[in-house]
């Protein structure tokens, strides 16, 4: 296929890119003077996609990095390294946010672009590691080293094919391919359409290894890719495993496609409000929609709790013989949370069986028929049961017995949540938040969680 009208959508304008490297000169020399000028001992470098030239076109974020010396004391970096972004911040009139990884950071909003303005520690591979941070400088020239001439178009085809598929994005709530991870299947496997060759035939373990660190063993993720620069790291360990799954099956629908210039686009889609609900009333599932307040931590904090607290609260429900059909969340990263359950059944009779040991265990079956009477104890199959009253028989009943501060322990709660949801949970229709940003397309998705992967 030629690819060269896709690549004039999605890479960025030689006058983009020129822009974009003089302000990062800018910002770089800003930074470089004012080490001089204090005596910081500290190396100002350009990272990350933009610095490898595998930055998709209106993807130009900015990740510099001050590099200090390896005998640095620690709250010393984290000072002046917040020093320095601070500074350069106020320098160009920048609005400052700080965050943290291995220690703090600052993102700033200069002139329209993100950038991120990071300390780290100096180091020539990955034995010398102090911080998860100090890897990222060696990653940016291994890449510059290793990627051959014409192959920053090839990691952009298969970023924006990712992208497209829903399997672009280490971030927690993606649980996708890291820019990274692109950019080494493409200097293992050659070509865009070589990398999606192969994922068809990937099994769960696969193993690709650059720099023969031979550490593959060592790990038991879905894919494993070590890092050139550090053998006791896989690149892939984000990687969640449906995540995999949807690349290897959206490669198999690419390859024996008519219609694959559509992959590197949105997809085409309504999404009518009624549409969506009657969708929904066609399928005859009773919903539970639960709404509750985020608190403000970062989006890598929230998303895994809330999706911790969404796979217990269906855990439980199917303990308690609910069945749940399919459960998942939204946010919308402001100040709301959305737990959807789909029912394939929210109410059962009022009655349950308990099962207690085994008939040839006996001493367990004498306890087990005192405590519950020898007339009301039977036998099902090779166990000692009795039949007892449900505590509660309708699903939202329990999950309302749970959000409560004396039973909110009964499953396992995203730890900065549970206070939020106690207090203000609430059930709505879901048609009730059909107006909040992107909501109808979580819905969407939830009801056609293929469609990203074929066109």
């Amino acid at each position: 296929m030629d690819y060269k009208a896709i690549l004039e959508d999605i890479k960025p304008t030689v006058e983009e890119t020129e822009e974009f490297n003089k302000f990062s000169k800018r910002l770089i020399d800003f930074l470089d003077a004012t080490c001089r000028k204090e005596g910081i001992n500290a190396k100002i470098a350009l990272v990350g996609s933009v610095a490898k030239n595998t930055a998709l076109k209106g993807k130009s974020d900015i990740d510099i990095f001050m590099a200090f010396p390896l005998d640095t004391d620690k709250k010393y970096l984290k000072e002046k390294g917040l020093y320095l972004a601070y500074k350069c911040n106020d320098e160009f009139n920048g609005e400052a946010s700080e965050h943290f990884a291995s220690h703090p950071y600052v993102t700033s909003i200069i002139e329209g672009y993100e950038v991120d303005i990071v300390p780290c520690y100096e180091i020539s591979d990955g034995s010398q590691l102090k911080s998860a941070v100090d890897r990222t400088i060696l990653h940016t020239r291994y890449v510059k080293a290793n990627l051959g001439s014409g192959q920053e178009d090839e990691v952009l085809l298969l970023k924006k094919f990712m992208a497209m598929t829903g399997t672009y994005g280490s971030e927690f709530k993606v649980g996708g391919f890291a820019g990274y991870l692109c950019e080494l299947l493409i200097i293992h496997y050659g070509t865009f359409e070589e990398t999606l060759k192969a994922a068809t035939k990937w099994n769960y373990g696969h193993c690709i290894d650059l720099e023969n660190h031979g550490t593959a063993g060592s790990f038991k993720d879905p894919l494993v890719v070590i890092d050139p620069t550090d053998g006791n790291r896989n690149v892939g360990a984000a990687l969640r495993l449906d995540k995999m799954g949807e690349f290897i099956q959206s490669s198999r629908n690419y390859l024996s496609s008519n219609n694959k210039k559509d992959y590197f686009y949105p997809l085409k889609r309504s999404l009518d409000k009624d549409d969506i609900i009657g969708e929904f009333e066609k399928r005859g599932s009773d919903l539970i929609t639960i709404r509750f307040d985020i608190p403000e931590i970062p989006l890598d904090t929230l998303h895994p709790q809330l999706r911790k607290t969404t796979e217990a609260l269906e855990r439980k429900l199917n303990d308690e013989e609910f069945n749940v059909f399919k459960a998942d969340y939204w946010s919308d990263e402001i100040s709301n949370a959305v737990i959807l359950l789909e029912m394939a059944s929210s109410t059962l009779n009022n009655v349950k069986i308990n099962i207690g040991p085994k008939v040839f265990i006996n001493q367990a079956c004498n306890n087990f028929s005192k405590k519950y009477g020898h007339e009301n104890c039977y036998v099902k199959g090779d166990y000692l049961v009795h039949t007892q009253k449900r505590e509660f028989n309708r699903a939202r009943d329990l999950i309302e017995h749970i959000f409560t501060r004396e039973h909110i322990g009964l499953i396992k709660v995203g730890k900065n949540l549970k206070k939020n949801i106690v207090d203000t949970h609430e059930f709505l229709a879901i048609d009730d938040l059909a107006d909040f940003s992107d909501y109808l397309e979580f819905l969407d998705d939830f009801l056609n969680p293929g469609q990203h992967l074929v066109r």
